[in-house]
């Protein structure tokens, strides 16, 4: 499976723009996985499984939603962003709900959006992801 996440992350933040939602971030990870069953020296059975998860969290305020999907078509990202929209605006007001740009004092502008605009893509591996406080 050959998906460029960058490029599916960016769908899916537009998704989420044209769907109504104030901020958004998302998740993408693409996986591969094989299995491999020998009996008495011989290969009985081989499996191999590839995939895709979405994973997008859209704030309106304080509301917050996350929703995610396994189906990177232009039609199952669209869904997805109405979906966590309507989520959100359903949903009580949460204090604690914030995005990179609320916690980040003092953050790389680079990094983190200002004046209420979409956080920028950024791809990562698990700690190279994390802030200097592991957040």
């Amino acid at each position: 499976m050959a998906q460029d996440l960058e490029q599916l992350s960016q769908r899916a933040l537009d998704a989420a723009r044209k769907a109504g939602a104030l901020e958004a971030d998302v998740l993408c990870i693409e996986g591969t996985s094989l299995n491999m069953d020998i009996r008495a020296g011989a290969l009985e059975q081989a499996e191999r499984a590839e995939g895709i998860d979405i994973g997008l969290r859209v704030l309106m305020g304080q509301k917050q939603a996350c929703v995610s999907v396994s189906n990177a078509s232009d039609r199952a990202l669209t869904e997805m962003a109405e979906r966590a929209v309507a989520m959100a605006a359903a949903s009580e007001a949460d204090e604690a709900a914030a995005t990179l740009r609320g916690i980040a004092e003092g953050a790389d502008p680079a990094a983190v959006a200002q004046d209420g605009r979409f956080l920028e893509t950024s791809l990562g591996h698990g700690a190279d992801c994390l802030g200097p406080d592991g957040i």
